[in-house]
């Protein structure tokens, strides 16, 4: 059949420009069609027409609006590992050991062996308070290994203990006032002491023995022995005389007769600035003030109160002291009212005084004014050698305050 060619012209230059027109992938994937159709014998051979096929679509990351712009690496999810306190080095476990209390740096070291050598570091146990606890002994002697050097333990019941340690303990303050402490245990935690520089044993019933261990405190600055018994004055005279350097004494109210008090009055040391001589109403004698002024002339001071035996003509024998500034003489009831109106003459430098019991209200008005530049019963209760004055009654000790206190409440749960 004979097709003019002037028929088919126009079909061909139709078809012409529509494929110019088409896009490249188009006729890519056509070719790759119609080449794979032909079968074995075509030109296009499988490793063509793979090259020719076109590369996978790209899934654009979808991002929050106005960062497009930004790169986003992904990682791979790692697990946390859990740090455990074990790993950890053993100065930062005393630097944490160090914020706790009392009671749990106690329980801690129960935990392991490592513990229990880190929670019994000497740099822990510098000061301890165990007021308020139930049980004092267990804890005293625990505290007792640890080298402390600053031990509290006021009004507190000890029980009986067999301490085997001998070592010598590194304590330097320490306060036991009015505890029950059978004097076995007192003896055997005195007699390991050599370091001792403040003391306070109020209220506590002692022995030849005990003073014959403090004979080897010869640093001794403050010792409160009030209200303190069952020592002879031969034993208080070898104390005196160890102790060179005693700044403050306070020995008031002590089951003391005559010849104690000329113990005191006899050997106390020159350095000594602080003196509680009261309660002695019928042992204290103005020769026993005498001896006392000339030993000791730089006291700043004195307490005489209840010396029932003192009267006015104690006045020019105290004027000796130059650096008296509070004197006490409450209940002193031989000395009369018109004898205080010259205090401030015969001692210029006394700025406080206390003669609780001596004169009645209307008449303390007119001492004041007799008396301007001293001050007269402002000092109720007497703060020589004590750890905590009554004026101020907080947990401190001689001016500080421990680091590891007791909780009694936490203490009485456990």
């Amino acid at each position: 059949m004979k097709v003019r060619f002037w028929l088919i012209r126009p079909i061909l230059s139709t078809c012409s420009r529509t494929l110019m027109h088409l896009p490249c992938s188009s006729l890519r994937n056509k070719r790759s069609r119609t080449c794979l159709a032909e079968g074995p014998d075509s030109e296009c051979t499988p490793t063509e027409s793979i090259q020719q096929r076109p590369p996978p679509l790209k899934v654009p990351l979808l991002l929050p609006r106005g960062k497009e712009n930004e790169f986003v690496l992904a990682r791979r999810s790692r697990r946390r590992k859990s740090v455990s306190l074990d790993h950890l080095p053993e100065e930062l476990l005393l630097r944490i050991y160090s914020c706790l209390p009392l009671h749990d740096l106690l329980r801690i070291s129960g935990v392991s062996r490592r513990w229990q050598r880190l929670a019994s570091d000497e740099s822990l146990w510098y000061s301890v308070d165990l007021e308020g606890l139930t049980h004092v002994g267990p804890a005293l002697q625990q505290v007792l290994r640890t080298g402390v050097r600053r031990l509290r333990c006021p009004r507190a019941f000890v029980e009986e203990q067999y301490l085997t340690d001998s070592r010598p303990l590194q304590i330097v303050e320490l306060d036991l006032s009015s505890s029950i402490i059978p004097t076995s245990t007192l003896q055997n935690i005195l007699g390991r002491c050599r370091l001792l520089h403040h003391l306070s044993l109020e209220g506590l019933q002692l022995s030849n023995s005990i003073i014959s261990c403090l004979v080897k405190n010869s640093n001794l600055l403050q010792l409160n022995l009030s209200g303190c018994s069952g020592f002879s004055s031969a034993a208080l005279t070898e104390l005196l005389q160890s102790c060179c350097r005693l700044e403050q004494l306070n020995v008031s109210w002590c089951s003391f007769s005559s010849d104690h008090v000329k113990s005191v009055v006899g050997h106390l040391s020159p350095t000594v600035s602080a003196l509680n001589l009261s309660g002695y109403r019928e042992s204290l004698t103005l020769d026993d003030v005498k001896v006392l002024v000339d030993r000791c002339p730089h006291i700043q001071t004195l307490d005489l109160s209840d010396g029932t035996l003192l009267t006015a003509n104690s006045f020019p024998v105290l004027r000796q002291l130059r650096k008296l500034l509070h004197l006490s003489l409450s209940r002193c009831y031989h000395i009369h009212l018109a004898a205080l109106s010259d205090l401030e003459k015969l001692i210029p430098s006394l700025r406080f005084l206390d003669i609780f019991g001596l004169v009645q209200e209307n008449q303390l008005l007119s001492l004041k004014e007799e008396l301007p530049h001293i001050s007269i019963n402002s000092r109720p209760f007497s703060a020589v050698a004590r750890p905590t004055p009554a004026s101020r009654p907080d947990r401190s000790m001689w001016g500080r305050t421990c680091r590891l206190r007791s909780d009694p409440l936490n203490h009485s749960k456990s």
